[in-house]
């Protein structure tokens, strides 16, 4: 029979659903009864309405690996190992687990900034003002110096004389 090429409703709830339980699409499509995953991105092209869902569950996953970080970093039952010093258990950090709770929680943080990123991205807010708050004072500086009148008059006249220019 092969794998289904053909978009329906059922197909793409049952993608989406595995999305929000927190599967890839990579590991979605590995299933006999579900597309492959260059078939799942050409309906997301080709069907808005699935594109739609798909949009959803996404945002959905999102909320379902910030539940995820609260379980992980909740999770304490490994931070630590019973090891022999001489003759005498002694508790110590498993940094090995600790290490890899904390990848586990920064790939999720990292990846929730991606899915939902005007929710879970990080915000860069540019403020620009004056002294103690106040407006910004905005000075212009003119590199060209410009000639008075009677400056102008001297350089028309072909005048010889060296004379400075000076601004305004």
């Amino acid at each position: 029979m092969g794998r289904p090429s053909t978009y329906t409703d059922e197909i793409a709830d049952r993608i989406c659903n595995r999305l929000i339980e927190g599967d890839s699409i990579n590991h979605i499509s590995q299933a006999d009864d579900i597309p492959s995953q260059y078939t799942i991105y050409k309906w997301l092209n080709d069907f808005p309405e699935f594109a739609k869902k798909y949009a959803h569950a996404r945002e959905l996953q999102a909320e379902r690996m910030l539940e995820e970080i609260f379980a992980i970093a909740d999770e304490t039952s490994n931070d630590t190992i019973t090891v022999m010093r001489g003759e005498m258990e002694t508790e110590v950090a498993n940094n090995e687990w600790i290490n890899r709770s904390r990848l586990r929680v920064d790939t999720r943080k990292w990846a929730m900034s991606k899915l939902a990123p005007k929710k879970y991205g990080e915000r860069v807010q540019t403020e620009l003002c004056g002294p103690d708050g106040g407006a910004v004072g905005i000075t212009i500086v003119s590199s060209v110096p410009r000639p008075s009148r009677e400056d102008s008059a001297q350089i028309g006249s072909g005048s010889a004389d060296n004379k400075t220019i000076e601004g305004e």
